[in-house]
């Protein structure tokens, strides 16, 4: 039985956490015979993940038209049994391969119809008539798929109503790695942190206005969507009190998240989020640090339920910055919040358990 396996993305980085630190190495280490095609400047292997590069385009039009064109090619040299794809736009990519009668998983991050109601590059009078048929054309071809994969419980209802092989693989985060056993929390700096990329609806705004009404500083760790709203938020009260690191590498979210105090991800209540379970959320928990969360039911379930942080209002700079003032004030409790997240993550919240979920589905494709 062959176990020769090609994971395709155009989108993404080699360094991505889901794709290569989770996936691809759970895989590997499986012994799968596993090639990655990625944006990359060479051809090499990497932690026994074969690495195929392709060139990175120069703006999101050649990567639509050209580098989708340059992963199928490349998808042709593997020759391998299963072909793993991770973003919408590989949807045609994929149908080809299933023509050429190989086994296709469709990995499904974002729930994209409703991804695009709130996609500030794309003129607001024109999302719904975008959003429309991408539904249509995604559900079309999901039905034609041999497996979807999906990164949250809310995106695979949708698509088991379409293919009932849909399995969810939630992005859980690897217990082990951002953990530091026996951490002292007393030499913690008081200060909180964001970490992921950088954007409006993420909540950057909310964030630097939340701290200028507090004393203390905020370690942001991520690159902005656009050098504008970049420009846009630097002009704030409360800029002079964050430390921006810019993009980090694991090593280094592990170094943000060992010295804060408290982990922010305060999304805008916009539909493709609501039902969402952001890595960061999860990997705040991971690290030991409390969580100061969105107020949508499904994250109060989580954070809550679990003792391991605060739920506010994320418009609401008051309820933010009050918050990271409690977490300030009470570090006794705050570090049984952590501790109580640490345990949630140990317990049902971790890459272990959903990486058995995906080599299942292999395993029950490859019979």
């Amino acid at each position: 039985m062959t176990k020769n396996v090609c994971i395709l993305t155009s989108v993404h980085s080699q360094s991505d956490t889901r794709i290569f630190y989770k996936e691809c190495k759970t895989l590997a280490d499986a012994g799968y015979d596993l090639s990655l095609i990625v944006q990359h400047e060479k051809d090499e292997v990497i932690d026994g993940v074969r690495i195929l590069g392709i060139a990175k385009p120069r703006n999101r039009r050649e990567r639509m038209l050209q580098t989708t064109k340059l992963v199928y090619e490349r998808a042709l040299e593997c020759d391998a049994d299963i072909y793993h794809f991770h973003d919408p736009e590989l949807i045609p990519v994929g149908l080809r391969l299933k023509k050429r009668g190989k086994k296709v998983i469709y990995d499904v991050h974002e729930d994209v119809p409703r991804q695009i109601l709130s996609k500030p590059w794309i003129p607001a009078s024109m999302r719904n008539m975008i959003s429309w048929p991408i539904e249509k054309f995604e559900n079309y071809a999901a039905k034609r798929f041999d497996y979807i994969v999906t990164a949250t419980p809310f995106i695979r209802d949708r698509f088991l109503k379409i293919n009932e092989q849909t399995v969810d693989v939630n992005n859980y985060p690897l217990s082990s790695e951002l953990y530091i056993p026996e951490m002292d929390w007393n030499h913690k700096e008081r200060t909180i942190c964001y970490v992921g990329g950088i954007s409006q609806v993420r909540g950057i705004n909310e964030m630097v206005e939340a701290i200028a009404l507090t004393r203390y500083p905020l370690l942001l760790a991520g690159g902005f969507s656009t050098p504008l709203e970049r420009d846009a938020v630097i002009q704030k009260k409360g800029w002079d009190q964050v430390i921006e690191l810019g993009q980090v590498d694991r090593n280094g979210v592990k170094e943000v998240l060992s010295r804060s105090m408290a982990g922010l991800v305060i999304l805008n209540p916009i539909p493709n989020y609501l039902d969402a379970l952001p890595v960061k959320m999860f990997e705040y928990m991971a690290a030991g640090i409390p969580v100061i969360a969105s107020r949508f039911p499904l994250w109060e379930e989580i954070v809550e339920g679990n003792q391991c942080g605060i739920c506010v209002d994320p418009l609401n700079i008051y309820e933010i910055a009050d918050a990271i003032s409690w977490i300030m004030d009470n570090p006794e409790q705050a570090k049984n919040m952590g501790e109580n997240g640490r345990r949630a993550v140990e317990e049902k919240y971790n890459w272990e358990t959903e990486g058995k979920k995906l080599f299942a589905v292999y395993e029950k494709i490859l019979r």
